[in-house]
């Protein structure tokens, strides 16, 4: 009897017609994925962080505010209201002075952004955000 010789070819047809149905299906679906909106509070344009030494302004988690100089240890408290005249005197001294904003990781968003906003209607041009690495957190 004679041996039936194997073939050696994979009919790639049906992978093909597959692949085509799925293509179809997603194209058709992938317009009606509703995309998730974050509510986030608005800010002016950002800028470069400050290279010179800073005054760090310090939001505690119950919204304090203190300003710190870089090479002082020591905090003095400022008013809420105070905060935008205690800038405008700093920036007298320096135009160019750089300010870093430290804020309790558990403080409302919103109340950083409202700090960084009262630094920028001053003139407040160097202004960075304070955070602590991964490797660093308790």
């Amino acid at each position: 009897m004679r041996q039936r010789r194997l073939m050696n070819q994979i009919n790639v047809v049906p992978y093909i017609d597959v692949m085509l149905v799925l293509l179809v299906i997603f194209m058709v679906t992938a317009p009606m994925i509703q995309q998730g909106t974050i509510n986030v509070p608005s800010a002016g344009a950002g800028t470069p962080p400050p290279q010179a030494e800073a005054i760090f302004i310090e939001v505690k988690a119950d919204g304090a505010l203190a300003l710190r100089p870089s090479n002082s240890g020591n905090s003095r408290p400022v008013r809420k209201d105070q905060l935008a005249t205690t800038l405008q005197d700093a920036l007298a001294k320096n135009p160019e002075q750089a300010f870093l904003v430290a804020a309790d990781s558990k403080l409302d968003y919103q109340k950083v952004i409202d700090v960084l906003e009262v630094a920028r209607s001053v003139g407040v041009r160097k202004i960075s955000l304070v955070t602590q690495s991964a490797t660093t957190q308790k």
